[in-house]
């Protein structure tokens, strides 16, 4: 049994209230036993270990909702030329980038498997806690069918991946089953085209609603959630009705699959950065971003930052994802600022990274807050985040960061 005191502190601990100045967090072994006033907290009487963190500012460990821990860019060079074992070890220093970064949980959206998750539980190594879909599901042809008009098939396949490429109903089934047995748990599905696709477009529906609605029966049998990545307003409007848990990306939304994300709870996360710096990359055109995928990064992103607007304005459940992997990791949080930049308050977009995003994954009895019985999940802030939202995107002003109770980084 270990104790750690966190204090002198100004706290904002996840809820969304006022922030307690002079405040404190009491940690046995991994989780909070209290937080508060520091002057309220009983100090037991066994050895203590103190953080004094000088004024600065005690906030949850974030969430990111969508990211890619198996790549950074996915270049076709990079898919053609990197041997398999070397993704793994860069994988490794993409973790802790993004630990460093303030997140210490991260849902992975597609190409981590159940090795690399056992590697961060078992301390193998530092990274945030995963939960985890192993393969996304595509159709022939959509979003995550890798096949070149070359003849080359460029898709990760080994033993603990198995391919997630399904079309009709009893493959889509078997392939979900082959998906939950290799470690997934959440589904994720391709239900329209990508921005950095080779063989479709953001506004194509992919799957039938009949094809859907047997990926979240399979899903429910098991209680998972499913998520599904769409750009197109066809195919948002059919995972909603599939009953999905939640849509990443959401370019293309228009009223009508406002009002059923509302009346279904369906969550939404945006990955303004992931859109906003494909366009830049798009407009730079010495950039190693496909050809077919430019007009599209550009167009497309526009459309979102106006609809999901809309969308926040309405009242749809809007939470932290980056879709890192697609972009460079460990620059995480630079999400919140573009979240405030589309109308959220700063304390909204906290809690958005917060206690919002744990709900969504369904971790919300042991995360995202800092309260008495959760996790030990906290990180520290040099600057006020309320008056400067921007300051937690540069991992430097990420000066302490603890995960399940250990300290993974300090630079206080």
């Amino acid at each position: 049994m270990s104790y750690l005191l966190i204090n002198n502190g100004i706290l904002i601990n996840g809820n969304g209230g006022t922030p307690i100045q002079n405040a404190a967090v009491l940690i046995k072994d991994n989780h909070i036993v209290a937080a508060g006033l520091e002057e309220s907290i009983k100090i037991p009487a066994e050895k203590i270990n103190i953080v004094d963190v000088k004024g600065s500012f005690i906030l949850p460990g974030f969430i990111d909702a969508h990211v890619h821990l198996m790549t950074e860019g996915f270049t076709r060079e990079e898919t053609i030329y990197t041997p398999l074992s070397l993704y793994f070890y860069n994988a490794i220093e993409r973790m802790k980038r993004t630990i460093n970064a303030g997140v210490t949980s991260v849902r992975d959206a597609g190409l981590a498997d159940v090795g690399v998750k056992l590697a961060v539980d078992n301390g193998i190594i530092i990274g945030p806690r995963l939960q985890i879909s192993v393969s996304p599901l595509s159709i022939t042809g959509g979003h995550f069918d890798f096949w070149l008009n070359s003849g080359f098939d460029i898709k990760p396949i080994y033993p603990g991946y198995p391919d997630g490429i399904a079309d009709g109903e009893e493959e889509v089934r078997k392939t979900v089953r082959e998906i939950m047995r290799a470690g997934a748990e959440v589904i994720k599905v391709m239900v329209t085209g990508g921005v950095i696709s080779a063989n479709d477009r953001p506004e194509y529906p992919q799957f039938s609603m009949k094809e859907l609605k047997v990926i979240v029966e399979e899903a429910n049998y098991r209680n998972l959630q499913v998520v599904a990545h769409a750009h197109g307003t066809k195919g948002i409007k059919n995972a909603i009705n599939a009953g999905a848990n939640s849509i990443e990306h959401g370019t293309c939304l228009d009223d009508e699959c406002i009002e059923l994300m509302i009346s279904n709870g369906t969550f939404l996360v945006p990955t303004f950065i992931a859109m906003k710096i494909n366009k830049e990359l798009a407009e730079d055109e010495t950039s190693a971003i496909p050809d077919w995928s430019r007009d599209d990064a550009i167009r497309m992103e526009k459309v979102h930052e106006n609809n999901i607007r809309k969308a926040y304005k309405a009242g749809v459940k809007i939470i932290m994802g980056t879709d890192s992997g697609v972009i460079t990791h460990g620059r995480n949080l630079d999400e919140l600022g573009y979240m405030c930049d589309m109308g959220m308050d700063p304390m909204e977009a906290i809690v958005a990274g917060t206690k919002k995003a744990a709900e969504s994954l369904g971790w919300e009895e042991k995360l995202g807050s800092i309260e008495f019985g959760k996790l030990a999940d906290i990180v520290i802030s040099k600057y006020d985040p309320l008056t400067n939202i921007k300051s937690l995107g540069d991992p430097n002003n990420i000066l302490l960061v603890i995960k399940d109770g250990k300290i993974v980084k300090n630079i206080l």
